[in-house]
């Protein structure tokens, strides 16, 4: 954002006019509280804030001189203003951190954080209880646990509870199908329901201590596991005092296993922000019943300028905005409007939430070690960004680009033989690899010769460069890329070149990477229009640099691939019979067995099953029976 502040208006009269246009709308501006936002002339938010008093808070940006330059760019490109009336303040708030996460305005702080956030559930809406990782939304029955702060910590969290509680984790199908016990059962980690080697009793008995444990009661479970082992071996039966036993130290492992010991700290976050060099790192640790949940790390997009309270705050208002808070959120900094941000937590909540700055004592322990690990992540971040525009600068300077590329566009290809072509595209910028900015193209053209790399390379490249023409003509939305290296040789640079010129696109920076003989890695070839291959010195960094982004786009094309074959081979002739989908091929499959039993089956074995009507049962037989 720094750099798209540089590039606006700076001129005192464009600031004065944006002034003016503002002062203009103040005798219509209420004096209540809610959120005001500006646009430019393009229609683009430029910035979403909220206010107690909204005329007095939109008063001070007509006064055109005074401002901080941040400020003074910014009206400078207002032309239009538009108003939200609150009941409160605290709605307000809610209204300016859900605003700011759907609009994304030049402006304001802004939090990069569009991953969902796995739970554990423990899901009740079945007959038998059932112990799985869960993410996305929670409509299932049950009760979620979390969240957790990535697929690693769910995972170590739930391998160790199996050992705990062994419920089962397998699906309804699955568990619908079993006839003996699967691996899960030979290694303690579940107690075999689904062919009935534990009564419901005890199973619900599993499941509530597996409940109270969740919720933070730990000692209890741990006393009643041991009465339960004391009392198994006085009565001599001491396989069942074994279990227990091992189930005690398995439950010891997990509490010992605690990065830091938070007291009475039962649900809460420690969030800590640490900044330098105009960038700031905030850094989450989940806790949950006790127990260390993960940890995240974050880097809100903001000016140079603005201070870390208010980078803070503003992180807070847009995290929590499609998240429920916790009961307890420990701050490395007092926030500017702390009561009011406690206020919007606890209605979005639902119950109050509290935020403290720790000033001693076990919670201000786990606040100095949250700061260390932002200011460790910002120093390696900053570290890492030098090295990457550095890079971007050699890139530059070796393709003749006129400023260092902030986004890269890489295209190869893959297929086995012309089976499951496709095409893939990865990104690369200022911050490193986009992931989400990869593309993956299936090949659709059916006139495509198995195995023809150019007429592939030709469909991928017309697709992505007429939807960018279609959807940012004018090159506004920073999608169009600054540089296109090609994975290939002077054969697929002249296909691209020929594409480029067939959509009227002229001023399009092109590379080919070519492997050099042998195939050998450091003697690549590059291509590039109007001028001769050259190759680079082994040691040169921006060598090194090129290989990553080509092989990155190998292995996006590869895995794509292999994705794309491995879910044609999961396919089943059942799913070629008409009239069948997922619940009646699972209804078929629970009760044959396999596709070759059902194509095998009788007319009247068919009506057998459960949702398949004599109707479908013809058609099913049908199918299978049509040549003979």
């Amino acid at each position: 954002m720094a750099d798209d502040i540089k590039n606006a208006p700076t001129a005192n009269g464009e600031a004065l006019k944006g002034a003016a246009f503002i002062a203009s709308r103040l005798k219509t501006l209420p004096t209540g509280p809610g959120v005001y936002r500006m646009t430019d002339a393009a229609g683009k938010p430029l910035y979403v804030g909220k206010a107690k008093n909204l005329r007095n808070r939109v008063t001070s940006y007509a006064r055109g001189h005074g401002q901080p330059e941040r400020i003074r760019l910014m009206v400078a490109q207002t032309i239009d203003l538009e108003i939200v009336s609150t009941h409160t303040e605290v709605e307000a708030l809610l209204l300016e951190s859900n605003l700011i996460k759907q609009l994304k305005p030049r402006y304001n702080i802004l939090l990069r954080d569009d991953k969902s956030y796995p739970y554990i559930l423990l899901r009740t809406d079945t007959d038998w209880v059932q112990l799985i990782k869960h993410r996305g939304a929670r409509n299932k029955g049950g009760e979620y646990f979390g969240p957790f702060a990535s697929a690693g910590a769910v995972n170590r969290t739930l391998n160790t509870l199996q050992k705990v509680f062994p419920l089962r984790s397998c699906s309804d199908s699955v568990f619908n199908g079993r006839t003996r016990p699967c691996l899960q059962y030979q290694i303690k980690r579940c107690t075999a329901p689904c062919v009935g080697l534990i009564s419901k009793d005890d199973y619900a008995e599993i499941v509530g201590q597996a409940k109270a444990f969740m919720r933070g009661r730990s000692r209890d479970v741990q006393e009643s596991m041991s009465r339960k082992m004391e009392e198994a071996s006085d009565a001599l039966d001491y396989e069942s005092a074994a279990i227990h036993r091992d189930r005690i130290r398995a439950l010891t492992q997990i509490q010992a296993h605690q990065d830091i010991h938070v007291g009475s700290i039962g649900e809460a976050d420690i969030i800590a922000a640490h900044q330098d060099g105009g960038a700031t790192c905030v850094q989450v640790f989940f806790y949950r019943a006790g127990q260390n949940y993960g940890t995240r790390t974050f880097f809100p997009n903001h000016a140079r300028s603005i201070p870390v309270d208010e980078v803070l705050e503003a992180f807070i208002g847009q995290f929590y905005s499609d998240k429920k808070p916790p009961k307890l959120m420990l701050v490395s900094h007092a926030l500017p409007n702390q009561e009011l941000v406690r206020q919007a937590l606890s209605i979005r909540a639902d119950r109050k939430v509290e935020i403290s700055k720790p000033q001693r004592g076990a919670r201000k322990s786990l606040i100095d070690n949250a700061s260390l690990n932002a200011a460790d992540a910002l120093a390696r971040r900053l570290s890492e960004s030098a090295t990457q525009r550095k890079l971007l600068d050699g890139v530059a300077g070796l393709f003749d680009l006129d400023t260092p590329p902030k986004r890269i566009e890489v295209y190869d290809n893959s297929h086995i033989s012309g089976t499951n072509a496709l095409g893939a595209m990865i990104v690369s910028g200022e911050d490193g690899f986009e992931k989400s900015a990869y593309r993956k193209f299936n090949i659709k053209n059916p006139d495509i010769e198995p195995g023809d790399d150019y007429a592939m390379m030709r469909e991928v490249l017309t697709r992505r460069f007429a939807r960018a023409l279609k959807e940012d003509p004018d090159r506004e939305k920073g999608t169009w890329p600054d540089l296109v290296l090609i994975d290939g040789g002077p054969g697929q640079l002249s296909v691209v070149m020929e594409v480029l010129d067939e959509l009227g696109i002229a001023d399009q920076p092109l590379v080919a990477i070519a492997k050099g003989p042998d195939r050998n890695a450091g003697r690549e070839r590059f291509h590039v229009p109007g001028r001769a291959p050259f190759s680079l010195p082994l040691q040169d960094p921006v060598l090194y640099f090129m290989q990553r982004l080509r092989d990155e786009a190998h292995r996006f094309a590869i895995g794509s691939h292999r994705n794309r074959r491995s879910s044609q081979i999961s396919k089943s002739v059942i799913d070629e019979v008409p009239g069948i989908g997922a619940k009646r091929k699972r209804a078929l499959l629970n009760h044959f067995g396999s596709a070759i039993s059902i194509g095998r089956a009788g007319l009247a074995d068919l009506e057998t099953v459960d949702g398949i009507s004599k109707t479908v049962a013809k058609r099913i037989y049908d199918h299978f029976h049509a040549e003979e």
